[in-house]
């Protein structure tokens, strides 16, 4: 692949992804020949989606704050299907000991084998139709369990395209992962594995003591009065120790996520300063303090279980101890001992169970912390309630006495006053850190004033809706971001339903049709995750290409060429020729070659304007960007 230098030769950069995975014996989308008919057989039998209902809007919204009970009640008469199958299942799953009662005391001890045949056959009935009642729970709360995971991950990923630029300066990408990849987890499991086996224990353990309390109310008494209050002490102290514990172990694993993804972005610069190694150390030190988080968990886990373990059995020891003399005095049958101590194992596995769903509670209680406070954080800048949907636009630009900063306290402009006519192409130069990018922030209204206004056509920005807005506006960053996808469908991303043809031309203005002709599958061919597989000149003309076709009205250049080598940003500066014309234009730059094709000039210095004009204005008041040129001419005679 290369990059049309002027001479009309090419820049080589290296193979193509197409062309390596084809060396490789790989076909397009890399998917080996003979996997494909198995593809295709996976494809056939998966049912059709339907298109998920996403509640997207960019103005302040009044919403139940998420918990877990404003989470399930949606789906509250599936939950109560569910429940009702649960407690079909726990009362003939627990049937087996009050049926070994009655056959040991009305069927063995009087002789009768009539009785023990039918106690034995509706043990089997019950253990046939709770395997059922089982099969059908799990069925129905897995595929439930499913959509409940499926609608949470899509709001949480609609939460994060919600939110405003500052959002995701504040948050680091791997705490933000962290929120949609360990978090739903956690509250996947504590839904399939943790609320539903409660139910299943719950009303087991009620069934057990309905149970327990037909064959014998005194030592039914006696067993919930010895366990209840152990319990309850014992469980309160493990809470207490788990809301720290479980908060700290999800911390930790957005720090563990974070520091992997900063450090995979980074790879390039980390072995190009031989920092591997230190990287390496400081990885180790971010998981040491999530082991740590989770071993003081694992403490307190030890703690809870073992010694609910020991209450057990300490308990069934009493119980058999005082049903051993009940039936000794004739106050209890032999067929009644057997059956409350076959019901008495069951009592505390359930016990068990649930101290272990405890623990997943906590766990899946941190995460719900989490996302709660994630789904509380609202966009910086909000749709007002009566925005207005901004009409087809000219392009005229005005910014009066503009105050901005990115911390309100500490200020990056001051007092802007800036008139842009429509057609009207404005370069906007100044040392960095004087807030040029943050001028166009705000006509991008990625950020909103601290006072002023910013307008455009008259419109005040404030009051439109955003997407009118967005669909006018066109921005090309500095690094210009490409999706691991087809050409297509990176020049294409601002405007999906362009045809060919409108791609083609798209991409014929900008220059790019000799670099498509050379790549195997045309515009199909597939780009590398962040266009890593080509080079800083292509990328450049991709996102031109793209602009072109969404044909905004008002276009904003941040800083386009500054990365490009001589022969690149001439390539450039031609598509630029074409892509702006005809339109409002914005260019922030730092190379003077492209702010001199501007019909006008601000120099910017302190969050200030302290010049305005063109070119030769400017060059002639022998002021600022005068001084400026003048460096840039000799340093560029001296080349």
């Amino acid at each position: 692949m290369g990059f049309g230098a002027p001479g009309g030769g090419w820049v080589a950069s290296g193979p193509t992804s197409v062309q390596a995975n084809a060396q490789a014996g790989l076909p397009y989308a890399n998917v080996p020949g003979h996997l494909v008919g198995r593809v295709e057989e996976v494809l056939d039998r998966e049912p059709n989606h339907p298109e998920p209902e996403v509640a997207f809007e960019q103005r302040r919204r009044v919403v139940r704050r998420f918990s877990l009970r404003s989470f399930l009640w949606p789906h509250r008469r599936r939950l109560a299907v569910a429940t009702l199958l649960v407690m079909v299942e726990a009362a003939l799953v627990n049937l087996g000991p009050f049926l070994v009662r009655i056959g040991i005391d009305d069927g063995i001890r009087p002789g009768d084998k009539s009785v023990l045949v039918v106690a034995a056959l509706a043990f089997v009935a019950a253990v046939i139709i709770s395997a059922a009642a089982g099969y059908a729970r799990m069925a129905f709360t897995g595929r439930l369990g499913e959509r409940l995971m499926y609608e949470l991950r899509i709001r949480v990923f609609s939460h994060f395209q919600r939110q405003s630029l500052d959002f995701f300066t504040k948050e680091k990408a791997g705490v933000l992962m962290t929120r949609m990849t360990s978090d739903i987890d956690a509250l996947s499991t504590l839904f399939q594995e943790g609320l539903v086996q409660f139910v299943v224990q719950f009303t087991t353990l009620l069934a057990i003591t309905v149970y327990l309390l037909f064959l014998n109310v005194r030592l039914t008494i006696i067993l919930l009065l010895l366990v209840i209050p152990v319990t309850v002490a014992n469980t309160l102290w493990f809470r207490r120790a788990a809301q720290v514990g479980y908060l700290r172990v999800r911390d930790r694993i957005a720090d563990v996520l974070s520091d992997l993804q900063e450090s995979l972005a980074g790879i390039r610069i980390i072995a190009a300063t031989n920092r591997r190694a230190h990287n390496v150390l400081r990885h180790r030190n971010v998981v040491n303090e999530h082991r740590r988080a989770n071993l003081f968990m694992a403490r307190a886990q030890s703690a809870y279980g073992s010694s609910s373990e020991a209450i057990g059995i300490a308990v069934q020891a009493v119980l058999l101890l005082l049903g051993g003399r009940m039936v000794l005095r004739g106050e209890l049958s032999i067929g009644e001992l057997t059956a409350f101590v076959l019901f008495l194992t069951r009592f505390f596995a359930p016990v068990q169970t649930l101290v272990q769903l405890f623990n997943q509670y906590q766990q899946g209680g941190a995460a719900i912390t989490k996302l709660r406070d994630l789904f509380d954080t609202e966009p910086s800048v909000m749709e007002a309630a009566d925005a207005v949907a901004l009409p087809p636009i000219e392009g005229g630009i005005e910014l009066r006495d503009v105050t901005f900063g990115y911390d309100p306290d500490v200020p990056v402009l001051h007092d802007i006053n800036l008139r842009i006519a429509p057609g009207e192409v404005l370069a906007v130069v100044g040392p960095t850190g004087a807030g040029k990018s943050t001028v166009a922030k705000l006509i991008t209204r990625f950020y909103d004033p601290g006072s002023g206004v910013v307008a455009i056509d008259g419109h005040d920005l404030r009051g439109v809706t955003l997407a009118s807005l967005r669909r006018q506006l066109g921005v090309v960053p500095q690094e210009p971001f490409l999706f691991n996808a087809s050409l297509r469908a990176n020049i294409a991303f601002a405007d999906p339903d362009a045809d060919d043809a409108a791609i083609e031309a798209a991409v014929a203005e900008v220059g790019l049709s000799d670099l498509v002709a050379a790549l195997p599958h045309g515009l199909d061919s597939p780009v590398h995750e962040r266009g890593t597989s080509l080079s800083a000149g292509e990328r450049q003309l991709l996102a031109l290409a793209r602009a072109f076709l969404a044909q905004p009205r008002v276009l904003v250049l941040d800083e386009a060429t500054s990365n490009l080598d001589l022969a690149s940003e001439t390539v450039i500066e031609h598509a630029l020729d074409v892509v702006l014309e005809g339109r409002t234009a914005i260019i922030i730059a730092h190379r003077l070659a492209t702010a001199m094709r501007a019909d006008r000039i601000a120099v910017v210095d302190d969050g200030r304007i302290i010049e305005l004009g063109s070119h030769d204005e400017l060059v002639a008041q022998g002021g600022h960007y005068a001084a400026m040129f003048a460096t840039w001419n000799s340093v560029a005679t001296t080349s």
